[in-house]
């Protein structure tokens, strides 16, 4: 049953890798990435019926600019993400898409004067507006007769024989051509000449064209074949982008920028070449760690962790899930799950092996199998919840990381309980085998666990001077964050955050000089891989982008942009907002998780662990001066899952020894809870560790601190999952022993 399901699978994974492609991101393939957010005003509201019109309007734009596989989505009630592949001009984008695009024509009452007033001999009317013409003259308009709602359709044209050069056609359309012959036909009762024989063409409040009627129209007849023609002094591209404003029509309500993100295609394919790089080389590694340790067991258990790429490959692009840079790292980072899940299975196989008379090791690793199943589940469990937080909470591509993270947790598991079973059982079952155990490395106890049966350690006899430890550590990390003070990415503090690429190294305290010279003294600059350089400061105008860009070239050469983001002030505090409701959630989350799982004091001790965990990471970046921002925070939940993986295979097996010997000391029973599962503990956290330093080492400058984060919080999470949460769980329960009443007599 096992083998036909697993067979199906890998059947089914491999077809839909073969014809159905994986959609990249703009991080991986180059782009733009724009947030719009709609406004309200005083007449209409900016609720999601208005957002969804106002995204129809936007996907007409975005079809005429000719980009190709364009996405557009809603997301929440007022916010509008717009995704370009291949668009290197954030500001040409977002100038087209933030456009009202409000188009109407007007009669011209006649002049005004420079201060407001009025001149000719028409009255001042109702509804009458002063704007200035092409060439600045102050024009009185009447109230608008028609707007781009009568346009059937427009069209930028080039007439090279009459003199017009680049203009825009314009058609009306039903009552438009009605409304258009009559108000040419009542300026044409005007002399030629006259300010009132012009008709004014107002495009978002500002006067675009103002043509004189024709001589040859007659005065109450008009011009009645519904077209006419904005002249002005157009290029290509403005007519262009004019006649694809007036035909996606204008937006109901009024929009703004509020994330821009623009990626270069060269930043984009070397993201691709370093992430694939470090997953082959961590893979290989990791791989060859759990083959000597293991032996054949190594084997199959990589055999079944290249099924869990196929199986995890297969479900993104299944599900039309977008592969993220961070992404690409959860995808990664996955494989250290299903090391976690092989190796539980193969300890406990261990160990069954060496408590028999006479041991068979298909019955040993059946037994490893049944009983490493509770803390495989709940250590996918928590895994997911950190996933899910990130899917819910997180926005970009940190997203992306919590959609691949969670589907490679449910391909490992899978992998792992299913696969590796299958070939795990047949291979024991061999006559070969049989006779020579030691070949599949069940038979062998393994360097770690010789060691602790040698020394019966027993760690937890002086508890709180473990909780010393951790108290010292704590201080010293907050002391960090108290002095340093945390520094927030761009993401939670707004602003404008670029990268260029130079092709030599560029000092960071030349360029911090040179901006501070041009007026940016709060810009902050921070060298980015092995040439690269960041620059990070509050909004910055056209102008001053350009005298940013223009510093950082004199100091290099031939600097080409090749990341650009901004966050507006509003979003980041809500992005800020949203990072500390997704880290309290997550406390929250694993609380109530193992408390159902486990005891309240079990549930409690395990997420003092995670505190600990979080502020010491915290900590550190403070005192690196590494920025904290929306992949940290990726980096940080993902942390929170590893530590709880190891609390929970610890008290998992504080529970059992509990069940077995009722009434035994807390202290005996955690201590040989803690030598059982240390060999666990070692193993899992040495494969960790070689895909995590693959990924510092070779998956870029974007992925290094991502990387780094984890491996600092890979070491303190397997620290406090047994010198922290067990100490803590033993003081709550002697605690509870001194509080609790004695028993009578």
């Amino acid at each position: 049953m096992r083998a036909s399901l697993a067979l199906a699978v890998l059947a089914v994974s491999l077809y839909i890798a073969v014809t159905v492609p994986v959609r990249l991101g703009l991080d991986l393939r180059g782009g733009t990435q724009i947030v719009l957010q709609t406004r309200s005003t005083p007449t209409t509201d900016a609720d999601r019926a208005a957002t969804d019109r106002a995204l129809e309007v936007l996907r007409g734009r975005i079809d005429a600019l000719g980009v190709a596989e364009p996405s557009l989505v809603r997301s929440g009630e007022r916010r509008i993400i717009v995704e370009l592949p291949g668009v290197q001009d954030p500001k040409k984008a977002a100038d087209v898409l933030g456009r009202t695009a409000q188009l109407t024509f007007h009669p011209v009452l006649g002049l005004a004067d420079r201060a407001g007033g009025t001149s000719g001999p028409l009255p001042k009317r109702p509804h009458e507006r002063v704007l200035p013409d092409e060439s600045g003259t102050p024009l009185r308009l009447g109230a608008a007769a028609l707007t781009g709602e009568h346009v059937k359709e427009a069209a930028a044209r080039f007439d090279q024989q009459g003199g017009a050069g680049w203009h825009v056609t314009v058609g009306f359309a039903g009552a438009g051509r009605d409304g258009w012959a009559r108000l040419t036909g009542e300026a044409a009762c005007h002399p030629p000449g006259d300010p009132a024989r012009r008709m004014a063409i107002v495009l978002d409040g500002k006067v675009i064209s103002s043509p004189q009627v024709d001589p040859s129209v007659a005065c109450e007849t008009g011009i009645r074949d519904g077209a006419t023609q904005i002249t002005g002094s157009f290029g290509p591209e403005a007519a262009r982008e004019l006649s694809l404003l007036i035909n996606g029509g204008a937006l109901p309500v009024p929009v703004e920028t509020v994330e821009q993100r623009t990626v270069g295609p060269t930043l984009g394919a070397r993201a691709i070449t370093a992430g694939a790089w470090a997953a082959a080389i961590g893979t290989a590694l990791t791989s060859l760690f759990i083959i000597v340790v293991y032996r054949l067991m190594g084997v199959l258990a990589a055999a079944a962790l290249a099924c869990y790429g196929l199986v995890s490959y297969a479900a993104l692009a299944a599900l039309g899930a977008t592969l993220t840079l961070p992404g690409l790292a959860g995808f990664v980072l996955a494989i250290g799950m299903a090391v976690d899940a092989n190796v539980l299975v193969f300890e406990r196989a261990r160990e069954e092996y060496a408590s028999r008379r006479r041991p068979s090791t298909r019955s040993a690793l059946a037994a490893g199998f049944r009983n490493a199943f509770s803390a495989i589940a709940d250590s996918s469990i928590t895994t997911l919840i950190a996933a899910a937080l990130l899917f819910f909470l997180a926005s970009g591509p940190v997203r992306g990381f919590g959609v691949t993270l969670g589907l490679g947790v449910l391909a490992s598991t899978f992998s792992a309980l299913v696969i590796t079973r299958v070939l795990a059982e047949y291979a024991a079952g061999r006559p070969g085998l049989r006779r020579r155990p030691r070949l599949t490395g069940i038979a062998a106890t393994g360097a770690v666990r010789d060691r602790l049966t040698r020394r019966d350690p027993h760690l937890m006899r002086h508890p709180r001077r473990w909780l010393a430890t951790s108290a010292a550590v704590l201080v010293l990390a907050a002391s960090g964050i108290a002095a340093r003070g945390v520094d927030l990415g761009v993401e939670f503090t707004g602003g404008r955050l670029i990268e260029y690429a130079t092709t030599s190294p560029v000092d960071p305290d030349r360029a911090r000089t040179a901006l501070e010279d041009a007026g940016f003294s709060h810009a902050v600059v921070q060298s980015s891989g092995d040439t690269g350089l960041t620059v990070r400061t509050d909004p910055l105008t056209d102008a001053e982008d350009a005298q940013v860009t223009g510093a950082v070239r004199d100091l290099a050469d031939g600097a080409v942009k090749v990341r650009d983001e901004l966050i507006g002030p509003s979003l980041g505090q809500e992005l800020r907002r949203g990072a500390l409701t997704a880290l309290a959630v997550a406390l929250g989350a694993q609380l109530v998780y193992l408390a159902a799982r486990f005891r309240w004091l079990f549930g409690t001790a395990a997420v003092a662990a995670l505190a600990h965990d979080v502020v010491i990471l915290v900590g550190v970046f403070a005192w690196l001066g590494k920025p904290v921002d929306g992949v940290f925070l990726a980096a940080l939940l993902t942390v929170i899952g590893y530590s709880v993986n190891d609390s929970v295979v610890l008290f998992d097996r504080v529970r059992e020894l509990a069940r077995k010997s009722p009434g035994a000391p807390l202290r005996g029973v955690a201590n040989r809870a803690i030598l059982q599962t240390l060999p666990r503990t070692v193993n899992t956290g040495m494969g960790a560790a070689f895909i995590l330093t693959a990924l510092a080492v070779l998956g870029g400058s974007s992925l290094t601190d991502f990387a780094l984060a984890l491996l600092i919080g890979l070491a303190v999470g397997t620290y406090s999952s047994v010198f922290t949460a067990v100490p803590v769980a033993m003081e709550l329960h002697r605690r509870g022993d001194r509080a609790r009443p004695p028993r009578r007599p």
